[in-house]
């Protein structure tokens, strides 16, 4: 009989792409893949452990996939991903009914670890991080026409309030070529839009060629042949370049969207997160990007609460905000992380006052983004169509301004029947609610 997966994968993209290779190597070892977990014989659970709020989600999926034990007890679960690279043993301890937690460094041993628990075995593995191969085969979870390409893993920044690279392990580039190969090869298969991720983006080659190599890489990545849209996540401030502004503006298949998490904008408190800038040097950055590439959509994200931030230093972060004008953003309440350097800092202030704080800049940035979709009125946007919404009579999809799954969506009519995938010009007659309304042009 056929033994059968299923999975759930939590996070961002980057651990998408972990459970797509993973899923891949259990395909081509003979395992059905299910989307039912009740038809599984194993359910892995692929967790995300970067903050509070992202642990208390695993850990909700991991007891839910539990919970199937009570009416099917051969159902084994197994944990896998950042939250059991962090925490390990202590996922065993806490939840027994577990059958198997693995570091990322095992993914490679998927196939023998499922075997192994499907034949009644408990299995722990902890294998060095840097073991977690970057590349290879992959069952694309996203939509036929889009897919993440993870050119890099690891982070060597250590921000003061991040785990990751305790956890993931010290920044290391793929190879261009491989990266280029799995290009054509997913452009072959369908994709039109490329996301490009790293935990930073814009620090690509430095490892493996002693110098940033990212523009070399878009260049050669928009002469891949089917490739639309190249989309650019996770850009950090201090490496943003002329070369890279200059790419970014002139290359007709990348979108002019730029994911730039800033986190803040108070000199002081940016130095105590250990990363660089300050409200000049910032607000210089964004000016000369949106300067030469007039249409560009920035999106941020900012901490707020961080310990001892002042009033001063949050009032300071609203005006920038409010000066910047950012079309997409988000504010998170710090998250107080064991194990890092910020969980020890001074000046740890309430978590409602840090909730209340991000309350305060994500209602602000409403107010903005409500502005900004009203001045989109009767602009021309190109659109890549994701479905039909037979309810409503209407297509809907994501304008190069939205990136998938963490944007917005534009719904739209049309005159003649249209496929998800496809890439259209869409004029826009209306907001409504905040939600966007346009035609085919």
């Amino acid at each position: 009989m056929t033994k059968k997966i299923g999975m759930i994968s939590l996070g961002c993209p980057k651990n998408q792409v972990d459970a797509e290779i993973m899923l891949s190597k259990l395909y081509n070892h003979g395992f059905d893949i299910v989307n039912d977990p009740m038809e599984a014989d194993v359910v892995i659970v692929n967790t995300c452990g970067f903050i509070e709020d992202a642990k208390k989600e695993s850990i909700e999926n991991i007891l839910d996939m539990i919970s199937y034990k009570d009416e099917y007890p051969d159902i084994k679960v197994l944990v896998t991903g950042c939250l059991s690279e962090r925490y390990q043993s202590e996922i065993l301890n806490e939840i027994p009914e577990v059958d198997g937690v693995i570091g990322i460094g095992a993914n490679e041993d998927i196939c023998e670890i499922c075997e192994r628990l499907i034949k009644g075995e408990k299995v722990e593995d902890y294998p060095e991080k840097t073991n977690l191969k970057i590349e290879g085969d992959r069952i694309l979870t996203t939509p036929s026409y889009s897919a993440y390409l993870k050119i890099a893993e690891g982070c060597s920044n250590h921000c003061t309030y991040c785990a990751i690279p305790s956890i993931r392990g010290p920044f290391r580039s793929r190879p261009s070529e491989s990266i280029l190969a799995e290009a054509q090869k997913l452009a072959n298969e369908g994709v039109k839009e490329l996301v490009v991720v790293a935990q930073d983006t814009t620090r690509y080659g430095e490892d493996l060629y002693g110098k940033n190599a990212l523009v070399p890489l878009l260049r050669a990545l928009s002469k891949v042949e089917g490739l639309e849209w190249i989309r650019l996540l996770y850009l950090y401030p201090e490496r943003i370049d002329d070369a890279l502004i200059d790419e970014i503006a002139n290359n007709e298949k990348i979108v002019k969207y730029m994911d730039i998490p800033l986190q803040h904008c108070s000199k002081n408190v940016l130095k105590r997160m250990n990363r660089h800038g300050d409200r000049e040097t910032l607000t210089a950055l964004l000016k000369k990007i949106r300067e030469k590439i007039p249409s560009v959509t920035i999106r941020t994200t900012f901490i707020a609460g961080f310990p001892g931030e002042t009033e001063e230093e949050f009032n300071e972060l609203c005006e920038f905000i409010e000066e910047m004008r950012f079309e997409r953003m988000g504010c998170f309440a710090y998250s107080e992380e064991e194990g890092t350097p910020a969980a020890k800092l001074d000046g740890m202030m309430d978590f409602e006052i840090r909730a209340e704080r991000a309350d305060i800049i994500n209602e602000r940035q409403n107010v903005i983004l409500d502005e900004i979709n009203e001045s989109l009125i009767g602009a021309t946007l190109q659109t890549i169509v994701e479905g039909y919404d037979s309810y409503s009579d209407s297509y809907y999809g994501r304008t190069t301004m939205d990136a998938p799954e963490i944007d917005m969506q534009i719904n739209f009519t049309c005159g003649y029947e249209l496929n998800d995938g496809d890439i259209i010009d869409v004029e826009v007659i209306n907001v409504i609610d905040g939600e966007v309304i346009g035609e085919v042009v």
